[in-house]
């Protein structure tokens, strides 16, 4: 390294070190050039004339106050009887002239602050007024040891040092590097929340004792943190927004984060000028596939299988392009299985190839009792030891979805159809276990007035929570919680469509998640899977045996495996089939089918029916 390499890295280094320091130091620049103005404005010819007529004033009544205070002693001295009438002339005078001399202290003292002294010129004061008495401390020290000491002087001239460089720093325009990769509007509001630029107009918009740091350029944005003084807590900060949108003239659709910084005079303000999503295909599906990506981290967002889940939405919003890849999922595995219940029609006509769709109330009234009855089935078959009942192609875990809401909330007000809500509620609170999981979901996410969009016990049951663009901070609050506009779950400021907040647990962020698109286009080109009816359960039959010497002896109860060997002979081709016919529960039909077709008694088609062993020959 040449010396030219090495003074130009002194040189940065040294900027770097000043433009860190200029920040600290913009706070009291400010106070001095505020201070410094608002003297130089009460310095006029005016106030001038005033103070000199005020000077004069004080000037007489003080020489006054004096001879009337001889006059008074000399009048003690010439007679000795206080109740003369030379004394008490004499101290009646006296006390009128000190009653004139502090009114008219009180008014030079009002004249000289309407015409304070320049603030360079009261430093200098200040300055002197220990660098003289150090002057001469030194020299006195320095006499008496025979030798030179400069300590008191050098004090004094280090405090002249610092307020000099104090305000130098606070007054040097720091040298922002902006990153390349900025955009013009980058670097337009980089340079507006560069410290020397807000200190100059912080004032003006009511943000004094607030000063930036230069902003940073992250995958999300600009970045910057707020020094706040002891009039500011971020929350005084964050209620400052307009003014600081106006401020750096950000534009009114621009998304701006106000949070709380690492200490608690600072604030983290955050210009979502970009996204860590952007340039990233969320187009069409896939299985698999991710939700969405986060716009701060440009994580994938997973929303798995299985989870009861609100997702709300205004108008506009994209919530229903949003949640076609959910459905996808949850429709697209032999174990899985899709009902759509939609009384506006439009998305249940998309799925009619891949989900049991309910549109007309008595469709939907049928199917919530369907649910039900399957729930109460299924929750029966749990066995001992287990949550969950465990999905397979005769038990499949349903996915119900609802949209929209509060369409169905109004179709349950008919009396003929309140069952409706009844069913609903007792899926939310009941048929997690029995693997039937509600999505719920609702423009207009409200529990009260004359069209809520969301049933109070429904929404209690709800482990994941989605939004999209809301219209009102009340909205916000009903989807994530009453702590949702203090955490930042601002789902009413959420730009559209397309771009939402998913809140799956106490640990999750309020950062924005650009979803997938899913277009009725691609919903109509998915390949069709097989759709849910329910069927209900059949009377058992009696069992027939096959000849064999260790058949049950006649009037003997007959054992599981010759019930489920009997049903199958019967024509039961499922495992399912078999249950319904015999009643014995799941894991006994399970474990004696393995048996009987281990013994040959029965044997799997290709296609997974059983037929009985006979029939293999």
């Amino acid at each position: 390294m040449d010396w030219k390499q090495a003074w130009s890295t002194t040189t940065n280094a040294t900027n770097s070190t000043l433009d860190a320091l200029a920040p600290v130091c913009g706070p009291f620049t400010f106070w001095w050039d505020r201070e410094s103005e608002r003297r130089a404005q009460l310095r006029t010819a005016e106030n001038l004339k005033t103070l000199m007529v005020a000077q004069r004033e004080h000037n007489s009544a003080r020489s006054t106050a004096v001879m009337a205070r001889n006059q008074r002693n000399a009048a003690r001295k010439a007679s000795n009887n206080p109740l003369s009438a030379d004394r008490r002339s004499a101290r009646t005078a006296f006390k009128a002239a000190r009653h004139h001399h502090t009114q008219a202290r009180i008014g030079l003292k009002a004249a000289r602050k309407n015409y304070p002294t320049t603030l360079a010129a009261r430093a200098i004061q200040a300055h002197t007024a220990h660098a003289v008495p150090g002057g001469f401390a030194s020299w006195l020290m320095s006499e008496a040891s025979n030798s030179l000491t400069l300590w008191p002087v050098s004090v004094s001239v280090g405090l002249i040092g610092l307020h000099s460089a104090a305000l130098w720093l606070g007054h040097r325009k720091p040298s922002v590097r902006l990153d390349d990769g900025m955009s013009a509007e980058e670097r337009r509001l980089a340079s507006r929340l560069d410290p020397s630029f807000w200190t100059q107009n912080a004032e003006a918009r009511g943000l004094a004792g607030t000063v930036p740091t230069p902003a940073k350029l992250t995958p999300a944005g600009l970045v910057s943190h707020v020094r706040l003084d002891g009039r500011w807590t971020p929350k005084t900060f964050r209620a400052k927004a307009d003014e600081i949108r106006a401020l750096i003239g950000a534009r009114t659709d621009l998304r701006m984060e106000i949070t709380a910084g690492s200490h608690g005079d600072r604030a983290t303000l955050t210009l979502r000028t970009r996204s860590a999503a952007d340039g990233i295909d969320l187009s069409g599906w896939t299985p698999g596939a991710p939700w969405g990506i986060d716009t701060i981290t440009g994580d994938p967002v997973m929303v798995p299988l299985g989870r009861r889940m609100l997702v709300a939405g205004t108008s506009g919003s994209g919530k229903s392009w949003s949640t076609r890849a959910l459905l996808a999922d949850a429709s697209e595995h032999a174990d899985h299985r899709l009902v759509v219940i939609d009384p506006k029609r439009v998305e249940a006509l998309n799925w009619e190839h891949r989900a049991r769709t309910a549109v007309r109330p008595e469709d939907v009234l049928r199917v919530s009792d369907e649910l039900v009855a399957e729930m109460h089935e299924r929750l029966e078959l749990i066995p001992r030891g287990s949550d969950v009942i465990a999905i397979d192609e005769d038990w499949p875990r349903i996915t119900v979805f609802v949209d929209e809401g509060a369409e169905v909330i109004s179709m349950a007000k008919e009396k003929e159809y309140a069952r409706i809500m009844d069913n609903f509620r007792t899926l939310a609170r009941m048929a997690r276990a029995a693997e039937i999981i509600l999505i719920w979901a609702t423009q207009k996410p409200t529990m009260d007035g004359k069209s809520p969009g969301l049933d109070p016990q429904i929404s209690a049951q709800i482990t994941y929570r989605a939004s999209l663009a809301l219209s009102t901070s009340s909205e916000s609050r009903v989807v994530f919680g009453e702590d949702a506009t203090e955490d930042g779950w601002h789902a009413h400021k959420l730009p559209m469509p397309g771009v939402a907040m998913l809140r799956s647990g106490p640990k999750a962020k309020p950062n924005p998640v650009k979803t997938r698109a899913f277009s009725p286009a691609d919903v109509i080109a998915l390949p069709d899977r097989p759709i849910w009816q329910r069927v209900m359960p059949a009377k058992p039959v009696t069992p027939l045996h096959l000849v064999k010497d260790t058949d049950t002896p006649s009037g003997a109860t007959p054992s599981n495996r010759d019930k489920v060997l009997g049903a199958v002979q019967a024509g039961a081709r499922t495992a399912k089939a078999v249950a319904d016919t015999t009643g014995l529960n799941k894991g006994t039909v399970s474990r004696e089918i393995k048996a009987l077709t281990a013994s040959g008694d029965l044997r799997r088609a290709d296609d997974g029916q059983i037929w009985p062993g006979q029939q293999a020959a």
